[in-house]
């Protein structure tokens, strides 16, 4: 088998979140790899919408995560070329209920205090904003921070950004070991065509995360959780922002493995419709759901009646990688030295990628993190211990309450 130059680092898995993990590592003079099973964005990352969003997000760990990302991807809008399709278009939530409209009020408050710009909208104002939204809407909310990005693009473009530092690129390689020394610190992996020695390895695979884990001896219990997506005939720009139901962010943050779908829709420069967002954890399952797919077209014609007599060219899907309390994994892991994680980010992983990969960078050069990576700890789900704290202690928190 073929044994490689010594690098400083390896990441596994060419998505976004490895790819932002290259640029970050890579500008900061580390001599890195990539390698990915498959091409670039071959996994979640192509089968996602490219949200950036802080709207759907509750005041937390996740939120001062997405609120750094958003502005590292404005950043980056201006370094990388503009094929990423970076738009920042803000961000809609609407309510069709007065009970709905109190709690969009209650979290866009708390949301405010931890720096989010989030301004509420009048029923009579709503059109103003979304001209064919539906009429009966109790209001809404308008997230300008709210941002968009063609993910599977991005992604090689910040592989491109990492090349020109040095980075190296090991496509359609699947890493089938985690080289150890005998004190189990990390060496390097082992691929399907030869090893790759580092000190240090990024677990960036995404749905995979935690198959990754395993062969370095650790337990990451990241599962795949399923979503589908239509996308319409190109049409004229009618919906000028991500317009979504509040309902979406009580999705997100469910725990739940039975299907639920809630609407989001948006247009793109391209001019087809997407519409979204379904979540469901049925394994690695690859069958087209009918259930699913008439769920989003009805519930997305509720909200924007005038796109009952648009065509859906297609329809596709991903899987998203879940974490139990629905943060991602970020971070050295204590119990395989030399291991650090990044991914279990579920839908949010586009959103997140750069924060993700600036973090890593500066854990890996052991320099004082932009953000406190306790929340994100990956052996938190061991037995008995608690996110952030020392093992031994518990938050008391079932699977699906932490958000």
């Amino acid at each position: 088998m073929l044994t490689r130059h010594p690098l400083d680092v390896v990441i596994v898995g060419a998505g976004v979140v490895g790819a932002a993990c290259a640029h970050y590592t890579s500008r900061s003079g580390l001599s890195v790899a990539v390698v990915d099973r498959g091409p670039v964005a071959g996994g979640t990352t192509g089968s996602g919408e490219g949200n950036l969003l802080v709207s759907d997000k509750v005041p937390g760990p996740e939120l001062e995560l997405a609120l750094l990302s958003a502005s590292l991807w404005q950043r980056l809008s201006e370094e990388l070329p503009p094929d990423i399709e970076y738009e920042r278009k803000g961000g809609v939530v609407v309510a069709a209920s007065e009970d709905s409209l109190t709690a969009l009020a209650g979290t866009a408050a708390g949301q405010r205090k931890a720096g989010v710009e989030a301004h509420h909208v009048t029923p009579d104002r709503l059109r103003d904003l979304e001209p064919h939204l539906a009429p009966h809407l109790a209001g809404g909310c308008h997230y300008p921070q709210d941002a968009q990005v063609q993910p599977a693009l991005a992604a090689a473009e910040l592989l491109r950004s990492a090349a020109r530092e040095g980075a190296l690129l090991y496509p359609g390689e699947e890493v089938i070991g985690v080289l150890t020394d005998r004190r189990g610190a990390v060496r390097g992996v082992r691929t399907t065509r030869g090893e790759l020695r580092a000190p240090v390895v990024v677990n960036a695979a995404g749905t995979w995360g935690g198959d990754l884990a395993a062969l370095a001896g650790a337990h990451l219990p990241v599962l795949p959780r399923r979503g589908f997506v239509l996308v319409t005939e190109p049409l004229p720009r009618l919906i000028r922002h991500k317009v979504y139901a509040a309902e979406y962010v009580a999705d997100v943050s469910s725990g739940s493995a039975a299907l639920q779908t809630s609407p989001v829709v948006e247009g793109t420069p391209s001019g087809p419709v997407l519409i979204g967002a379904s979540r469901e954890r049925v394994g690695f399952d690859r069958t087209l759901s009918v259930p699913a797919v008439a769920r989003l077209a009805a519930q997305a014609t509720e909200l924007f009646p005038v796109l009952a007599d648009v065509r859906v060219m297609r329809a596709y899907h991903g899987f998203r990688p879940y974490l139990p309390d629905h943060l991602p994994a970020i971070g050295p892991d204590p119990r395989v030295p030399g291991l650090f994680h990044a991914c279990g980010h579920e839908g949010a992983g586009i959103g997140l990628a750069p924060a993700t990969g600036l973090l890593i960078a500066d854990a890996i050069r052991g320099e004082r993190p932009a953000l406190d990576l306790g929340p994100f700890a990956p052996e938190r789900f061991d037995t008995g211990r608690a996110p952030g704290g020392p093992p031994g202690t518990s938050s008391g928190a079932a699977p699906g309450e932490a958000r």
